[in-house]
């Protein structure tokens, strides 16, 4: 496994930011790492980092642990935090090799990271003249200088336009054919675009780990209906394949069943047996974003 974490918490004081977090990923694995806000996702990607240690449990990047072998596992791994942290200063090709100096690369790196990131347009440039993107890319080659093994990303695409994220989320997906990348985002859109896979955590814990293709092919569907009389619960059970249904306001119900059949008729038919009136009857796909929704609620 390119990492593995085992029942990793982490305390501030009374405050619990990681609950017995578990999970693996492995070489060549692209991981979208999701989660509201305070959720603990940039606590974890500084724990697997060595930025911070854990209060409980054990990590280990290329089967080396972290408690062990801190210094090892950095030399393992390549870094972009959410907040790209540039000397604007220098210029392009200038900053690399600072950075080059200190993790004792060889200089010829540098230009194979410049054109794999496609920085070659705007090498002899000082920073502070790049666009959001292109320094999106500096920050993504000094990540790679050391040709890690893996690449943790937080929030690699913040305050980029569309062409830009176009962009990033292409050289992401590049560098993830012989690396395992591990990324938190806020964008569902940018998890299945780039990812294999979705780990979703809420309040310290993980509620989520599938595949991406897994979810894509859920027999699940969602139907939002609105009648035109208020309705008792039990009364909905009569629906046949019905999972769940959830009142979101008035008489609008959001039904979940485990059938690929359209259900829709169903629950016409339904509505129409108990002298009811269908006001809207739509059917929402079962994706990424209500999965999110439906676990972080």
């Amino acid at each position: 496994m390119s990492i593995s974490v085992e029942g990793i918490s982490k305390f501030y004081g009374e405050q619990k930011a990681l609950d017995e977090v578990s999970f693996s990923v492995t070489r060549g694995e692209i991981v979208g790492f999701l989660g509201p806000n305070g959720a603990g996702k940039s606590t974890l990607m500084k724990i697997l980092t060595g930025y911070l240690p854990p209060s409980k449990g054990e990590a280990t990047v290329n089967s080396i642990s972290l408690k062990e072998n801190l210094h090892k596992i950095q030399q393992n791994i390549g870094y972009l935090p959410e907040h790209n942290p540039l000397y604007t200063e220098m210029y392009v090709r200038e900053y690399l090799e600072f950075n080059a100096k200190i993790y004792k690369t060889d200089k010829s790196r540098i230009e194979e990271v410049i054109t794999l990131t496609g920085l070659k347009p705007e090498a002899n440039k000082k920073i502070e003249q790049l666009s959001k993107g292109y320094r999106q890319r500096v920050g993504l080659a000094t990540a790679l200088l050391h040709d890690p093994e893996v690449l943790i990303l937080d929030e690699p695409t913040t305050g980029l336009d569309p062409n830009q994220l176009v962009e990033i989320r292409s050289l992401i997906r590049n560098i993830g054919k012989d690396k395992t990348v591990f990324l938190s985002t806020h964008i569902m859109q940018e998890v299945e675009a780039v990812c294999d896979r979705v780990i979703i955590i809420n309040k310290g814990k993980i509620v989520a780990d599938k595949k991406l293709n897994d979810l894509r092919v859920e027999k699940e569907q969602v139907i939002h209906v609105e009648f035109d009389y208020l309705l008792e619960p039990v009364a909905i059970q009569k629906i046949p394949h019905l999972m769940s249904a959830r009142n979101i306001g008035g008489f609008a119900w959001e039904l979940t069943f485990d059938t690929k059949k359209d259900m829709r008729p169903a629950v016409f038919d339904f509505a129409h047996d108990n002298g009811l009136k269908t006001l809207q009857l739509n059917q929402k796909t079962k994706n990424l974003e209500s999965l999110f929704s439906e676990l972080t609620r």
